[in-house]
């Protein structure tokens, strides 16, 4: 039964790390047009998110050489109890580096609220917009189909937090782009820019928030705690 259990894990992990390694080509492919783009039409907006979206590219890095390294060594005799944490402490590292996000994003926003600045709003609503795209086709990606899975498949799926970790450093960055658009329209047309501001704090919280329930799942799982 564990034998056959341990198949349908693999099987997910794999899926997972394929799915992670297309995502951090195309969010590295887009990364690198941005920041080009940025540089010709001297837009700090698109030049800024280019960078933003190397941090993600980082933190997917992460994700899949603790998935590699997993793979690699799961016969290494040195591994008593296997290979497992390697992709668990990857998760949370990873979950570290999503709590500093949400933080930064709220001093940015409280900063920005005290000393309000000029916002070319046509300029940061195209580059909202493009993020917001390429966002939802990675999580498209992550998502994949898994409708036919068996309820064995399924919980090794709600049980990768490497993928979570992954899966949830795309979905902060939709919600800011989602965010960012709603409030950059309503100051645009109707002159409220202190709202910008507002709305970033409110989504450093919800980042914050998925952080913190990721690391402690993961802390769980390394010191050997019981549910």
């Amino acid at each position: 039964m564990e034998k056959h259990h341990h198949h349908h894990h693999d099987k997910i992990t794999n899926e997972n790390e394929k799915r992670t390694l297309v995502v951090i080509i195309f969010t590295l492919v887009i990364m690198a047009a941005e920041v080009a783009y940025g540089y010709f039409t001297n837009s700090m907006a698109l030049l800024a998110d280019g960078y933003h979206m190397g941090t993600h590219a980082l933190a997917l890095g992460l994700t899949y050489v603790a998935y590699v390294l997993t793979r690699k060594l799961a016969n290494n005799p040195k591994f008593e109890n296997g290979t497992g944490k390697i992709s668990t402490l990857a998760a949370y590292t990873s979950s570290l580096f999503l709590g500093l996000t949400g933080i930064w994003i709220i001093i940015e926003a409280f900063i920005r609220f005290l000393n309000p600045l000029n916002i070319l709003f046509d300029e940061a609503i195209l580059v909202a917009i493009i993020g917001l795209i390429v966002n939802a086709s990675c999580i498209l990606i992550m998502e994949g189909n898994h409708k036919k899975d068996s309820p064995e498949e399924k919980e090794a799926h709600n049980k990768d937090y490497n993928f979570k970790a992954a899966y949830y450093h795309i979905l902060a960055d939709a919600l800011t782009s989602i965010l960012a658009i709603i409030a950059l329209l309503i100051g645009k047309y109707f002159s409220i820019n202190a709202l910008d501001s507002i709305v970033g704090i409110l989504g450093g919280i919800l980042i914050l928030k998925w952080a913190f329930g990721l690391l402690k799942n993961t802390v769980k799982i390394l010191i050997d705690m019981k549910e």
